[in-house]
């Protein structure tokens, strides 16, 4: 938290609502510190005999104190420490909407003595104040954020408490370990001896539920985060088609003319809970046509950089050298799903592909009708690591992952030293590591760089 020169708290100031020109009813100017309630008293008049109680909304004019001059009608909020968000006295101004009077209303609001706000400080100053540990704080930037409902779902477990409980269960867990362990190191000749067997079970069971928290951070990343996929394949396959049967729109021209698609075409939609980038790209040919060819080399830029490919080759034409080539091109290691359309045409069963069948196709589908669409998803997203979400609680995030994996490797080398049967000391150097490791996630143990970082991601007003 920055202080200033007398050693207290800036008072701080930003817009808390999303604004556009001439969009939205509403926008919020939320202002946090000692000065907060000054502030509002100078710029906020209230007619009538409105009290200023806590928690009580008031109705008036935010007033230009030089000028008199009423700048906007507003509601004002006084929320007075401890019971605020950021548990220092919280004063919110609920302007119109819009850019123009928000933006003169926070510009008279700085120059009354607040300072605009850093991203995420607020949240911040909740954490540092004791309102939100480090899981809670993460999980609102990740409400906010959400491209889907499952995501969403994810982040309310979070803000509830959910991660911090699981893991600070395990952090306790290890605790008592360590508390053991280090007692017999100062202490063996006036304790009763210590069964190892014991604590090595307890290690083991912690370090395999950090494995499963590590094994599922990954489906959670995907509800966060989303996936890139690629549509290609040869001119007229029905690249565009797919894209429109899975977009429920007609985003994409289609016909029967090869080379329709010019440019690369996006497509943002959620598949069973998981967010898609769809890019159907040009069809990938030699051509003469120097705008096709455009087309074409941005098709080729988004294959390398998709998180997953989706090649698609017409049933009925059969795999072509084409085909193959195209096949070639995908980046080794990227996820990749061969899928035959045009199954009707072909007079094939829709639907996946039995493992050594002896044919390209992974799935087969057609784009015209929708037979066997559900498979083909089905299969893309596991391929991608999205299994079933309904049983997922809590995901960590990546910082938190990577904290988790690293507590699972200090407790494998702290299980390592019980195998080779060295003294207990030896034990307690790497079980110390876990559980600092897990007291970073959760911001027990963190430096405030970690803390500057991980706030700089929030949007600014949160």
């Amino acid at each position: 938290m920055r202080l200033n020169d007398s050693g207290t708290a800036d008072t701080i100031a930003a817009i808390a609502t999303a604004v556009a020109p001439g969009e939205g009813s509403v926008a919020i100017v939320r202002i946090s510190g000692a000065a907060a309630e000054p502030i509002g008293r100078l710029l906020f008049a209230a007619p009538g005999r409105q009290a200023w109680d806590s928690h009580r909304v008031l109705y008036g004019h935010v007033v230009d104190p030089a000028s008199g001059e009423r700048v906007d009608e507003a509601l004002l909020l006084l929320m007075r420490a401890p019971r605020s968000f950021t548990r220092e006295t919280v004063v919110e101004l609920h302007c119109h909407g819009g850019l123009v009077a928000v933006q003169r209303v926070l510009e008279l609001v700085l120059a009354a003595g607040a300072r605009r706000a850093l991203p995420g400080e607020f949240s911040q100053r909740a954490f540092f104040n004791g309102r939100l540990d480090l899981t809670r704080a993460e999980a609102i930037g990740e409400m906010i954020t959400a491209r889907s409902r499952r995501a969403a779902q994810l982040a309310m477990a979070g803000i509830d408490g959910g991660l911090q409980r699981r893991l600070g269960a395990l952090r306790s867990r290890l605790l008592d370990q360590l508390a053991e362990l280090e007692a017999r190191v100062d202490f063996e000749e006036d304790l009763p001896p210590l069964d190892g067997t014991a604590v090595v079970a307890e290690l083991e069971a912690v370090r395999a539920a950090l494995e499963q928290l590590v094994a599922e951070a990954r489906q959670g990343e995907l509800l966060r985060q989303g996936l890139r996929v690629a549509i290609v394949g040869r001119p007229n396959v029905g690249k565009s088609s797919l894209l429109n049967l899975l977009s429920r729109r007609e985003r994409a021209i289609v016909t029967d003319l090869p080379g329709t698609t010019r440019d690369l075409l996006e497509s943002e939609l959620v598949l069973d809970g998981v967010p898609l980038t769809l890019l159907d790209t040009a069809g990938i040919r030699d051509t003469g046509d120097r705008v096709e060819q455009l087309g074409i080399e941005r098709s080729r830029a988004a294959l390398a950089a998709a998180d997953a490919v989706l090649l698609l080759f017409d049933l009925s034409a059969g795999w072509s050298p084409e085909d193959q080539a195209l096949r070639e091109l995908v980046p080794e290691g990227a996820v990749l799903l061969v899928a035959g359309n045009k199954a009707d045409v072909a007079g094939l069963a829709v639907g996946l592909v039995p493992a050594g069948a002896g044919e390209p196709a992974d799935v087969r589908f057609c784009a015209l009708t929708g037979a066997g669409r559900d498979a083909l998803v089905a299969e893309l997203l596991r391929r991608c690591g999205a299994g079933p979400a309904e049983g997922l609680e809590v995901a960590l995030n990546a910082r938190q992952r990577d904290l988790a994996a690293a507590a699972a490797l200090s407790l494998g080398a702290s299980l390592e030293a019980a195998a080779q049967q060295l003294p207990w000391d030896f034990w307690t150097i790497d079980l110390r590591a876990a559980v600092r490791a897990l007291g970073e996630i959760t911001g027990e143990e963190v430096s405030e760089a970690v803390l500057d970082r991980v706030f700089a991601r929030f949007c600014i007003g949160k």
